[in-house]
């Protein structure tokens, strides 16, 4: 679950964003012209990565670059499916950590997203994510199979050891493949957006591009639907990558503030896109 993010340039760390503030980062450059890899299905068209960081580190993706004109006017609305490795217990009690009626909301609305989701969320809802990574409305990224800590201190998350990351993150997508996944793109979220030049450094073998964001709906643990839907209306700008959540219990009214901020962002001329297409 995202508080706030650990936001870094290059690989020094540069402070924290807090986000129930509604801070937004700093626009990165576009992606360089390094072969794309591809995603999980041959039927698509392989999704663009960013070419690796100084010293083969993973590279960090957070917003598209400005660009003028009505055709610039694109946003990627993310979800992160959360679910960190231990609450399998609170799961058995009842407790929810899927949004369904989210996801149908989304198709209702025909919003194209991108799910960031956990491997543990994926074994404890397998018919969801194989629904959600079959439908080609979503694609799912990597937000690590225990969504322990990669970086500390974060928000009170267990932290994971550096020489465990890699095998985390390569966890996940197994879990994704095995539920039956296939729009599977090769993008990680760091767990409460904490991350430094260890992580970095770690997952660069994983081959994939860290996707933070610039705009932060504060849907987290929220309880009023008008005040998500006006900090993510009041931040977004064109190539805007905005973060909310997919978990019932810790952000309940996200399906709500969606029904309110997709027709607003329409009609100020907005077209929603997949990460993948923000990236391009």
């Amino acid at each position: 679950m995202i508080r706030s993010v650990l936001k870094i340039t290059g690989l020094t760390a540069a402070g924290a964003v807090l986000v129930g503030c509604g801070a937004s980062g700093s626009p990165v450059s576009a992606p360089t012209s390094s072969p794309p890899r591809p995603a999980a299905s041959p039927t698509h068209e392989p999704a663009p990565t960013m070419a690796p960081g100084p010293g083969g580190h993973t590279p960090v993706f957070m917003r598209a670059a400005a660009a003028e004109g009505d055709a610039a006017k694109t946003v990627a609305l993310t979800f992160d499916a959360d679910m960190t490795a231990d609450q399998g217990p609170r799961a058995e009690r009842g407790e929810r950590f899927d949004n369904p009626a989210l996801i149908e909301t989304l198709r209702t609305l025909k919003v194209p997203s991108t799910v960031f989701m956990t491997g543990r969320w994926a074994e404890e809802y397998p018919a969801q994510a194989k629904a959600i990574g079959t439908d080609s409305l979503f694609e799912i990224a990597n937000h690590s199979y225990s969504h322990h800590a990669f970086s500390s201190p974060c928000y009170g998350l267990p932290e994971i050891s550096a020489k465990d990351m890699l095998t985390d993150v390569r966890r996940a997508f197994a879990a994704f493949e095995k539920a039956g996944a296939r729009n599977v793109v090769p993008y990680f979220r760091f767990p409460g957006g904490c991350y430094d030049d260890t992580a970095l450094r770690a997952l660069a073998p994983a081959g994939v591009t860290a996707v933070q964001w610039d705009v932060v709906s504060g849907d987290a643990f929220a309880s009023d639907a008008d005040a998500v839907a006006e900090q993510v209306l009041g931040g977004v700008r064109p190539g805007s990558l905005v973060v909310m959540h997919c978990t019932r219990s810790a952000a309940p009214v996200t399906q709500e503030a969606v029904r309110r901020i997709v027709p607003e962002l329409r009609r100020r001329g907005y077209r929603f896109v997949k990460v993948s297409e923000l990236m391009r």
